[in-house]
Parts: structure tokens; sequence; C-alpha cells
């Protein structure tokens, strides 16, 4: 979504606040640079399934000047450890800087509204374009072309950035259920604890505590970190059955659902 025509400038970052992988970022040090800023928690499906965006608009667009900035705010217990915020940069292989909103003072400063919630500022600091929630790939595609001069915006408004010669090719949806033309099921709603009983979605997901043994439908997993973990993915949006028991050591927080295409012949709930 674009900003209001108004300027609403990035607030700095907090200054006791701990980073991942990199040193502390001030943010004299991007200015000049079209920069994102993504909040979000390793241990919510939502917030992983948009990461693969973020690290291919920074592979794509990082030589041409984009910046990418992560924001880490704990939502669940197992979250909210630094340390286990820095082994999950590393598991799932973040190379852009993590800053650590420990007491959620940016997350305040933003006035954000959840996970994952995405913003793009110009090379002045001033905010271009946001997002709350998984989607809008698209548009934040766009307006990051925008800014570095690759496209012109609709409303002719001037970036600040001149304009490029041979621009990239955009990187698109790298999931079908990510174009918004794509029909979509309404899921079974999320679950606290662990969720055994009918169910339709696309996928299903667990957030975990601990470490040890799940079974899922019969067939055990090793769980080796907290976090997020898919458990089942389906092609498209299917009803079916779940049974999940925790072994030792492992406690599931939540069941989470998450919609899925609409089978073939059949009527979109979404």
């Amino acid at each position: 979504m674009r900003a209001p025509d108004v300027d609403i400038f990035a607030p700095e970052f907090p200054a006791q606040a701990p980073w991942i992988g990199g040193k502390r970022l001030w943010l004299a040090q991007l200015r000049g640079h079209p920069f994102l800023l993504e909040f979000w928690d390793f241990c919510r499906p939502s917030s992983l399934r948009t990461l693969p965006y973020l690290t291919a608009w920074q592979d794509r667009y990082g030589e041409a000047g984009l910046r990418t900035v992560g924001v880490h705010a704990s939502g669940f217990p197992p979250s909210a450890d630094v340390e286990a915020v820095a082994a999950a940069v590393a598991r799932l292989g973040i190379a852009y800087p993590v800053l650590v909103d420990v007491d959620f003072t940016l997350w305040q400063e933003y006035g954000n509204l959840g996970w994952p919630a995405r913003y793009l500022f110009d090379a002045h600091g001033r905010l271009f374009d946001y997002h709350y929630g998984e989607g809008g790939y698209g548009e934040t595609e766009a307006a990051i072309r925008e800014l570095l001069g690759f496209d012109h915006g609709p409303d002719g408004r001037h970036t600040g950035v001149p304009d490029h010669d041979g621009a990239p090719e955009p990187v698109g949806y790298l999931r079908a259920e990510d174009d918004p033309a794509a029909l979509l099921v309404i899921p079974t709603p999320d679950a606290e604890g662990a969720t055994s009983g009918p169910y339709e979605a696309g996928s299903v997901w667990a957030v975990i505590a601990g470490t040890g043994t799940l079974e899922v439908n019969g067939e055990t997993r090793r769980i080796d970190h907290p976090g997020a973990h898919q458990l089942i993915s389906h092609s498209r949006s299917t009803a079916a059955t779940l049974e999940i028991c925790p072994g030792p050591g492992v406690e599931v927080l939540a069941t989470c659902f998450l919609p899925g295409l609409a089978p073939d012949g059949s009527t979109p709930t979404v």
C-alpha cells in the first residue's frame, strides 16, 4: 500500500538493541539508498513464508542500491531469546542485518500492527510503501523497482533516484497461491496447542518449543530447534485428518492452517 501523501520518516533504531548478522546500523548509513524493513518472528509461519521474497529482492536489487533490514519481535516464548534468534537467522540463511527488538521499542515507534509487516522507504528515509501480513508481493516489488528507477510510478512521483539501464527482470511470485489472481479456499482456523482432527488447508504448521520428537499422522519427526515447522503440504487445499502427538521435551504451542489453491473444478471461497 502506498504511503499517504505526507512526509513520514523512519525512526532511528534503538541504541541498545542487539544486532545479528552485522554491526549496529544507524539510519544515516542507509541514507541515499531505498531500504526495506520487515518485522518478523521465526515462530510464525507467515513470517517464514515471506523471507524468500526479502532474500530474492535483496539478491536481485542489492547491486542497484536496495538495502534490507529485519526487525525480529517475539510473539512466542521460544523466540524471545536473542541466542535463539541468532540461531534462526543462521539456519534460515538470512544475510541482511537483523535487529532484535527485545522490548518492542521499535515496534511501538512504528505503531506496528502484527507479523509480518514491511515498510519501504525512499533514499531520503521517507515512507514510500507498506504492507501488513502475507501477500502484496507484486505491489512491494513494483515499489522497489520504482524507487530504483527501473519503472515509473503511476502517479509520476519523483523518487530521487535516476533511471537505470538494463533493468533486471522482476522476481515475480514464488508460489502459485501468492498470485492475487489465484483462487484460494479459506482454511481451518488456527488453534492453540497440539490439535488433532479433521481440517481443510493447503498446509499445516506447528509452533514448537523444545526439542525431541513429534508424531504426525503416525510418522515420527525429529524436532531439533524451536520455531515454526511445516508438518504437511498439499499441492491444493485438501480436506484431511490430522493427528499430532508430541514426544518428551516437545511442546506444541499452536497449530496453524494456511490456505491453498482451490481444487480443480471446485468453487473457491476466497
